[in-house]
């Protein structure tokens, strides 16, 4: 699962574009506890998700030139200009320019070749999120995606991301891990787009997971909060209990009870 150790390709921040902010701090602070706080005039609105004064994700308000209500999975980059002049070598797009952050980083927003929007991090006074795994916060992400060779080919050459294959139920599950830490820091996974009709909706995008305590109990409450299921809670051998979602605006995400590890 992901930490804060954070190494290059591996996430380290995440945000939510939405076309009501009001309601994402509303509907986020009744599901998992999280506060939002603003990071100033100067920032155009963005904010900052915290859980107990820890930051674990971003939110700012979005129009619909800008696209539908997501979330936005951010890799780290040792030089974002360069990762972004990468991405687009291999066929992918640059969204938005590498820019300075008020000298908490270098970020860009780029594509793959599919068309999946994803942002990369240069870590400057702000290094990533304050917490990642524990309940409330990110610990898994995974990219829906119609080719996962092409996937897996792409992230390789642009963020250095290895690959594996491991078993699982019906087959075989693609995990995903950056170069430094080999798959002791794995943190994701690639799944093929058609065989989930619910995941082919809107084309190909990467999910976010987050840590719970209760995955029923969270499917709940989001329902009660105005949020949509979109796969019920499901056991998974070996990994946990997990449900997707989406949030009153439509931003798509998931939730998961982590199995205990065997020992």
């Amino acid at each position: 699962m992901l930490t804060t150790r954070f190494v290059n390709g591996a996430p380290n921040w995440i945000d939510v574009g939405t076309s009501d902010l009001d309601g994402a701090r509303s509907f986020y602070e009744g599901l998992f506890g999280w506060e939002f706080r603003s990071a100033g005039p100067e920032a155009g609105g963005y904010g900052f998700f915290q859980l107990d004064g820890r930051t674990v994700a971003g939110g700012m308000q979005t129009t619909a030139e800008q696209g539908p209500p997501s979330w936005t999975v951010y890799f780290q980059s040792a030089d974002a200009d360069a990762t972004a002049k990468t991405a687009e070598q291999a066929h992918g797009g640059v969204l938005a320019r590498p820019m300075d952050v008020m000298g908490q980083g270098r970020m860009a927003i780029l594509s793959d070749k599919a068309g999946v929007p994803f942002g990369i991090w240069q870590p400057g006074q702000t290094r990533g999120v304050d917490v990642a795994g524990d309940p409330g916060s990110l610990c898994w992400v995974e990219l829906y995606t119609p080719d996962i060779a092409a996937a897996a080919a792409f992230y390789n050459k642009v963020l250095g991301l290895e690959t594996s294959a491991v078993p699982f139920p019906g087959g075989t599950y693609t995990c995903v891990n950056p170069a430094e830490g080999g798959e002791d820091a794995m943190f994701g996974g690639i799944v093929p787009l058609g065989e989930d009709p619910v995941e082919a909706e809107g084309g190909p995008y990467w999910l976010p997971y987050f840590e719970v305590t209760d995955t029923d109990a969270t499917v709940a409450r989001a329902e009660e909060l105005g949020g949509t299921v979109r796969m019920a809670a499901t056991d998974i051998p070996g990994v946990g209990r997990i449900a997707r979602l989406t949030d009153p605006s439509g931003a798509r995400f998931a939730v998961i009870r982590s199995a205990t590890p065997q020992t």
